[in-house]
């Protein structure tokens, strides 16, 4: 009977406490998964408040809360990609590769993120076979590829580039011939330093299959028939530009030049230098003009013809030439310091202005780049200088 008595006394007692510690859970629960919605949207308003310090804060207290909240953890590992916390980002998607009950559509999500994570922190090694692996996923195929092909750029391995760029055409649709031409053409130009004529001559045709009318093709086609020391060749070459890219002839203005005076054609050189100034000034093709002239005419037609390109198109960086002709005339008398002093001030402003400024991205270089070196476009720098950009 004693036993009895006990035994209905403890089990009401353990009764109440399992009810109680099932209540004291629930609200446990039920406070979880309001603190995470509110830190969820506590974390969104930093963000479009541009606060994204505090923002990333709230975003760890919700993966704090419910570490099964993978859309958080990518956006956590974006805003830490964004703001150059490379080490936090991969941690993040790694975390989440490294899930054992990851679907496999998010694992890939995941390797994509990762792949961006390495892209954006400069580890191409890392990034190159993370994205080969998403190639045989036809969710992140063509990305892939493009990535790819950006690594690919960015370490100068061309043969691979050129791969990989014919896969998107093949695949994507995609036209790349422009890209493709330029890559052949890097070929080229390494094959020329090294010596190598034969192979930068077939580099140099398969990049005119690419692109017919490629610009750069033609002129290293010029640059390799001067090496090989077949002037006529080059000056058939580089003439080719008047018709099919006037503009480009500043670029090798001095060198057609140059490869006509070694054909005994001085007379036609002058023409066309003089033509080619009429329908496509440029300051680089009128500094090519003035030395030819002066060179092979004398002073005087040289300064007449600066002061009569300024009158047509002025530009500091020609009157700054000019007025370099003037003083040194004036050093063979008493000299003249103000005019000296005119151009050294003029010096200094037409070191800025004299460069080359990317059309897409607006990075600004003192040499002609076929390719950006801040955005890696290709063909974005126009052969003129800011100075005649900003008049045009």
């Amino acid at each position: 009977m004693e036993f009895d008595a006990w035994l209905l006394i403890f089990l009401p007692l353990l009764f109440a406490a399992g009810w109680f510690a099932r209540g004291f859970e629930s609200r446990v629960r039920l406070n979880d998964q309001a603190t995470a919605p509110r830190s969820v949207f506590r974390g969104l308003n930093l963000l479009l408040n541009e606060q994204p310090d505090k923002a990333i804060d709230a975003f760890i207290e919700v993966v704090r809360l419910d570490p099964e909240t993978i859309e958080l953890h990518y956006a956590l590992g974006n805003l830490f990609r964004r703001r150059g916390e490379i080490d936090r980002a991969v941690r993040i998607h790694t975390h989440l590769l490294n899930r054992a009950d990851l679907p496999a559509r998010e694992r890939a999500n995941a390797l994509a993120e990762l792949g961006q994570d390495y892209l954006k922190g400069g580890l191409l090694d890392r990034a190159e076979d993370t994205f080969i692996r998403l190639i045989e996923d036809n969710q992140h195929r063509f990305s892939a590829l493009r990535a790819l092909l950006r690594i690919y750029q960015m370490e100068r391995d061309w043969l691979k580039a050129i791969d990989c760029a014919r896969r998107l055409e093949r695949e994507a649709g995609e036209t790349h011939d422009v890209a493709i031409a330029h890559f052949f053409c890097e070929l080229a130009d390494k094959a020329i330093g090294k010596g190598e004529l034969a192979d930068a001559q077939k580099y140099l045709d398969e990049a005119l299959v690419a692109d017919c009318r490629s610009v750069r093709a033609t002129v290293l086609g010029g640059d390799l028939a001067a090496g090989c020391g077949q002037p006529d060749e080059a000056v058939k070459h580089w003439l080719r530009l008047e018709s099919m890219a006037p503009e480009y002839l500043a670029l090798v203005g001095e060198r057609l030049s140059g490869a006509m005076d070694a054909v005994d054609r001085r007379a036609d050189a002058l023409n066309l230098l003089r033509r080619a100034l009429l329908d496509a000034p440029s300051v680089d093709l009128l500094e090519t003009t003035y030395k030819r002239v002066a060179e092979w005419e004398g002073l005087g037609p040289a300064e007449a013809l600066l002061r009569d390109e300024l009158k047509r198109n002025p530009s500091l960086l020609g009157f700054e030439k000019l007025l370099a002709l003037r003083s040194a005339a004036a050093k063979g008398g008493a000299g003249d310091p103000e005019l000296d002093l005119l151009r050294t001030l003029i010096h200094s402003q037409t070191r800025k202005l004299a460069r080359y400024r990317c059309n897409k991205c607006g990075f600004r270089a003192r040499e002609f780049h076929w390719s950006c070196p801040g955005c890696t476009s290709w063909e974005s720098y126009p052969p003129r200088r800011i100075e005649e950009l900003d008049a045009a």
